[in-house]
């Protein structure tokens, strides 16, 4: 077998007081280690913390001025030096000492006068078991790497498969573009204003604005059931068109419900996806559709859609309108605080407006003029 060379050898800090103890164990060791030396606790702490770091120290219990306790406790509060695995070497045997030792963070306790065998035995395995420490942190860093890479990968599915689906509800409405993205952006962003107000706060943590947020695109899924004769019409529904148009929150909520059932469990994800299909087009005072709910009856994540898809309805063009301006759709929302929609949503949209704005223009559907470029003059 090939000897390792002298650079690819571990590295063992040895501390003692006494020379002669000193010279014993480089006797011992210098054969299989590279070595550093310490006379005292306050220059091995410096040694320790020098690069590259040692594998192993070798630590006498008593010694002047800081004994081989403290420095092992101060080596094991300092993150540069708490890995490092301490063998003690003491002259005090009783069973007490030893706890001791093994209470301030040693690994092992080796009793004076020193055996050259176990010294060299007991410094091998704990060696060996540092490497396989090592392995097996290397090892677990990986993983976590490869569960957080996987799981990035399965948050870019689901999020390409909930875009697919309310693109497929979209796509029976051809002027609608990127509304998804943007009523998608709008609900993220007005759930972060109004997070801190005491309505709202319990509500909306990190988390449930991020769900609330992916599941804004399915607020009209329940346009696949609606007839294209009706989806499309260029003019005013009758009344009869009208209650037909209505039922797409219902169908909405049914497609999701079906989906629940096939998974088998409830999701908060599916849980929003569900009260915004529902309830996005309810109002505040109770004269929305399908079930005339009013007030905090009507749940937070569909109050915040009605909102969002209401100011995208507006500065967007319809086959049945051109686009409105921002500042009309700002107004237009504004009138409606407290009758259509929640007042202090609408004033956490009135702060964040401009952002609102800078969504649309972000996300804007090809064939439209920016916002900025619609006059006031010009809308109908």
């Amino acid at each position: 077998m090939s000897t390792p060379a002298p650079e690819s050898r571990p590295l063992l800090l040895l501390v003692d007081d006494t020379p002669a103890n000193l010279a014993l164990l480089h006797g011992m060791l210098k054969h299989d280690y590279r070595l550093r030396i310490a006379n005292g606790g306050q220059f091995a702490l410096q040694l320790a913390q020098q690069q590259p770091l040692p594998d192993l120290i070798l630590l006498d219990v008593m010694m002047p001025e800081i004994d081989g306790l403290s420095v092992c406790r101060q080596l094991k509060q300092m993150a540069l030096t708490a890995e490092i695995p301490v063998i003690f070497l003491s002259g005090k045997t009783q069973e007490a000492d030893e706890i001791n030792g093994l209470a301030a963070g040693a690994v092992d306790y080796i009793h004076k006068p020193l055996s050259p065998a176990i010294v060299e035995a007991r410094v091998r395995s704990q060696l060996e078991l540092q490497a396989m420490r090592r392995a097996l942190k290397m090892h677990n860093q990986l993983l976590e790497e490869r569960v957080q890479q996987r799981t990035q990968e399965l948050v870019k599915m689901q999020d390409a498969t909930i875009m697919a689906m309310g693109v497929m509800a979209e796509l029976r409405d051809e002027e609608t573009g990127m509304h998804l993205k943007r009523t998608q952006e709008y609900v993220r962003l007005l759930a972060q204003q109004v997070a801190s107000h005491p309505r709202f706060a319990a509500e909306l943590g990190p988390r449930q604005i991020e769900w609330m947020a992916k599941s804004a695109p399915l607020h009209d899924i329940g346009k696949v059931g609606i007839p294209d004769a009706i989806l499309h019409k260029p003019a005013r529904l009758t009344v009869e068109e009208f209650a037909v148009m209505q039922r797409h929150p219902t169908l909405g909520r049914d497609i999701i419900l079906e989906v629940e059932r096939i998974v088998g469990e409830e999701s908060d994800f599916l849980r929003y996806a569900r009260e915004i299909a529902y309830g996005h087009q309810e109002k505040w005072d109770g004269t929305g559709y399908p079930q005339g709910l009013a007030g905090e009856a009507i749940p937070l994540s569909a109050r915040l859609m009605a909102l969002a898809d209401v100011y995208d309805a507006l500065i967007s063009r319809r086959v049945y309108k051109p686009p409105f301006s921002h500042e009309m759709a700002v107004k237009i929302i504004h009138d409606g605080r407290g009758t259509h929609f929640d007042p202090d949503l609408v004033d956490g949209f009135l702060r964040v407006a401009t952002e609102f704005q800078a969504i649309a223009e972000q996300y804007c559907d090809p064939e439209d003029p920016p916002l900025a470029d619609i006059a006031l003059a010009g809308v109908r």
